[in-house]
Formats: structure tokens, C-alpha cells, sequence
């Protein structure tokens, strides 16, 4: 047999294999450091887009928040316009009342009774006045209870004065509805 020594192939063998494995390794290394140095930078970047987002998402939130705001001050100002509105309409609607209310006060009136003073205090009149006797103090007093206008008057003084009777009274006013204002 002859004899070849294999040691020097083996040793060399083992080198090679010794620094491809190395190579390998140091390969792993760095392709192990290049993606965790990838993913962080594409993490950074998810990160810094969704802060983006956020921020973008904050200002609309506030932009909104203002509007909401610019809302609920136009809703408060048209409450405020609506009973403006409603008390002008209630003013409007009783300016009738008040000249039906007089007329009638002149319709009711006997022959021989005469007004010295009117006034309203809320819903009742105030009716101060002169008349000739109790007589025409009570048919007064009758034609304002049967009128649609008025009710439940109230004589509150009686003077006779110099064969003058001086009367106050108070009748409450009241509002007919629209068919019994029309007879």
C-alpha cells in the first residue's frame, strides 16, 4: 500500500470549512442586524404615519368641536329669535282683544252710567265710573257677566256723592273663540 498522507487535504479541508462556517455566521450576523435595523426603520416609519394620522385626526376633532360650538350658539340664538318671535305674535294677536275689549265696554254701558277711569292690570279691567243709582250700577254689572269679554264682575265701592253714585269694579277679561267673536 503505498502510502499518502491526507492530513495536509484534511487540515486544508477544515480551514475551508472553518471559514465558510465563519463566513456563514458572519453572513447570519449581518443579514440579522440588517433586518432588525430594517424593521425598526419600518416601525419608525409606521409609528410617525399614525402620529401623522393622529395629529391630522386632532385638528379635524377640534375643527368640529368649533363647529359644534358655532352650532349650538346658532340653536341657542334661534330659541331666543323663536320667543322674540312668539311674544311679537302674542302682542300682535291681542291688539284686537284690547279694541273688542273697549268696544265692548262702550256697547254694555247703560244710558245713565258714565266711565271716569279705565285700566288693565294683567287680564281684569278696572272700571271706576258714575252713575244716576244702584239700578244702573246693576244692569252694568249684568251686561258685563252676559258679554263674551268679560266675567265675573266685582263690585269693590259704592259712594253716593251729591245724588251721584261712584262706583269702582273690576271684571276679569276673558277671550272668546273665534265663532263666538264673529255674532
Amino acid at each position: 500500500m503505498a502510502k499518502i498522507n491526507l492530513r495536509p487535504w484534511r487540515e486544508e479541508r477544515n480551514e475551508r470549512l472553518q471559514k465558510n462556517f465563519i463566513g456563514n455566521l458572519v453572513g447570519s450576523g449581518l443579514l440579522g442586524v440588517l433586518m432588525l435595523v430594517a424593521s425598526a426603520q419600518y416601525y419608525d416609519m409606521q409609528i410617525s404615519r399614525q402620529e401623522a394620522r393622529n395629529a391630522y385626526m386632532s385638528s379635524e376633532i377640534a375643527v368640529l368641536d368649533q363647529k359644534i360650538k358655532e352650532i349650538q350658539q346658532l340653536r341657542a340664538k334661534r330659541e331666543r329669535l323663536l320667543e322674540r318671535l312668539n311674544v311679537i305674535q302674542q302682542l300682535q294677536g291681542n291688539r284686537p282683544v284690547i279694541v273688542r275689549s273697549f268696544d265692548e265696554l262702550v256697547r254694555v254701558l247703560p244710558d245713565d252710567i258714565h266711565y271716569s277711569s279705565l285700566s288693565r292690570a294683567g287680564e281684569t279691567i278696572n272700571i271706576k265710573g258714575e252713575a244716576k243709582d244702584n239700578s244702573n250700577v246693576s244692569d252694568l254689572m249684568r251686561s258685563l257677566d252676559q258679554s263674551i269679554w268679560f266675567k265675573e264682575p266685582d263690585l269693590s265701592k259704592v259712594d253716593n256723592l251729591e245724588g251721584t253714585m261712584r262706583f269702582d269694579m273690576k271684571a276679569a277679561m276673558t277671550r272668546p273663540n273665534a265663532e263666538e267673536a264673529g255674532r
